[in-house]
């Protein structure tokens, strides 16, 4: 495209990026051992740019400064054009430097910790979005089927159904592993070494580069070099995460395929060894093994030599083995092997878990303890999108207890903000005003109704295996096949 062609609208750059990205993930998918040589100019394509302007724009952090102090609406009012013109100008010349990410530390829920948080600037933002559009569908035909975070069209509902088929399958003992720290301590030349088993372009690998030693301006402006980790904050960390934590991934697809088909595998259990199999969300992962304890217990020190070339480790305080009959906490759920209410026959369940429910209950009670001048109406609005965005999540599992208990626990919450807000009025004058229709008891203002978490239909997610077509495939994935 000439430098001085009109820009691409957003429908006409999505469809030019979807071709190309279609193409790549293809070659990729053809030739394992293809190294990609000319990438850089598809980062600074004028198509790449406004898709990735775009996604920097349409996201909530948009409203946040890096440190120049800009934000996507600035730009915007400065001219959108100006700005991509200005940043294709400066990726062409290789005049561009990633600037320090702003960090902000914020409290993690219901512990006395806090969690940092990296603001990139708005232009760092959106280079990082055309990397990760070139990038993603390359190493996307490298990533293998039981890695779920932060990958196009893969869920986390999607993991959990898988932990569920393989538990159903005499795979009961769990090895709940965390890495600690792991978007801070990824050794970045153990990482570039292996985006370079891809990449060939050395425009593109500075560029990556780049970005990973670009710095952190912290909370007392104090500025520190960033020796381990990816970008903090950063669009392309979760893929960079994903390109280390393949390492793992594809030493337990490697033991799986040398273990044979399933009645080789079945034999093997026979004669006192084990299987297992890894479910990897980001870098919360289980690993579910067909053995004996000290089976499970033994893979802990296979899984912490594994990481330790990428400079990762498990966490000792969230790393541990269970059974599948006492049951554990994953991406928010409870996975346990319960008895079937009416008989005497045992599935596996999936719950919402404790710290879920209790995190739900927290974000309920601080919306009723605070603003008693706002409108019922307004806190109705606000309740109601909180509560349907988690109980859509939880919407495969067994969640309809809890979804009684949450409905009966926002509306006494709500009763409370009532009574607060109007100290003096008694019970009857409250539900003639503010119960619809009259003598219901709900709540409702100025046409806005709570939202009532009992109307939420529990499904059954259907399990896809590897059979989860990318955005660039319909097809499914050829090695799919869901043996015991």
């Amino acid at each position: 495209m000439n430098t001085g062609a009109p820009w691409p609208d957003a429908a006409q750059a999505r469809v030019r990026v979807l071709e190309i990205q279609t193409k790549l993930h293809r070659w990729a998918r053809g030739d394992a051992d293809r190294r990609f040589d000319d990438l850089f100019n598809l980062v600074a394509d004028p198509a790449f740019l406004v898709v990735a302007w775009t996604r920097v724009r349409n996201n909530r952090g948009s409203r946040s400064a890096g440190v120049d102090g800009r934000t996507a609406r600035e730009i915007e009012q400065g001219g959108v054009e100006a700005f991509l013109d200005g940043l294709r100008a400066q990726l062409r010349a290789r005049a561009f430097t990633p600037q320090s990410v702003r960090e902000r530390t914020i409290p993690k829920p219901a512990t006395t910790k806090k969690r940092r948080l990296g603001i990139p600037t708005v232009a760092d933002r959106v280079v990082q979005a055309s990397l990760k559009l070139v990038l993603e569908p390359i190493f996307e035909a490298d990533f293998q089927p039981c890695s779920y975070g932060f990958r196009p069209r893969r869920r986390a509902q999607d993991a959990i159904e898988e932990v569920r088929f393989y538990a159903a399958r005499s795979y009961e003992w769990v090895l709940e592993a965390d890495i600690q720290a792991c978007f801070d301590e990824i050794d970045h030349t153990a990482l570039m070494d292996r985006v370079r088993r891809r990449v060939g372009d050395k425009r593109v690998l500075a560029l990556v580069k780049a970005f990973l030693k670009a710095g952190i301006l912290s909370e007392d402006q104090v500025s520190r070099d960033t020796h381990t980790g990816t970008p903090q904050g950063g669009i392309l960390s979760p893929l960079l995460a994903n390109i280390a934590l393949s390492v793992l991934d594809d030493h337990v697809v490697e033991q799986w395929q040398n273990a044979g088909d399933a009645t080789q595998r079945y034999r093997h259990r026979l004669r006192g060894g084990a299987t297992w199999r890894l479910i990897r969300y980001s870098d919360d992962f289980v690993v579910l093994v067909s053995g004996s304890r000290e089976h499970a217990d033994a893979l802990r020190g296979d899984i912490a030599s594994l990481l330790a070339p990428m400079g990762l480790r498990l966490s000792e305080a969230k790393t541990g083995v269970t059974h599948i009959d006492k049951g554990f906490d994953f991406l928010g759920f409870r996975i346990k092997r319960d008895r079937q209410q009416g008989s005497d026959r045992h599935f596996i369940y999936t719950y919402p878990a404790k710290k879920a429910l209790a995190s739900i209950k927290r974000k309920v009670k601080s919306a009723t303890t605070q603003g008693y001048n706002r409108s019922l109406a307004s806190l109705l609005q606000h309740l109601s999108s909180v509560l349907r965005g988690w109980t859509q999540y939880f919407r495969h599992s067994s969640a309809s207890a809890t979804y009684g208990y949450l409905r009966h626990y926002t509306w006494w919450r709500v009763v409370h903000w009532l009574r607060h807000k109007h100290p003096k009025a008694n019970w009857k004058t409250l539900r003639r005003r503010y119960l619809r229709p009259a003598g219901r008891t709900w709540a409702a203002d100025e046409g806005v109704e709570l939202f009532d978490p009992t109307t939420v239909a529990i499904t059954r997610h259907r399990y896809r295996g590897a059979q989860i077509p990318t955005p660039w495939t319909e097809e499914p994935r050829t090695a799919a096949s869901f043996p015991a």
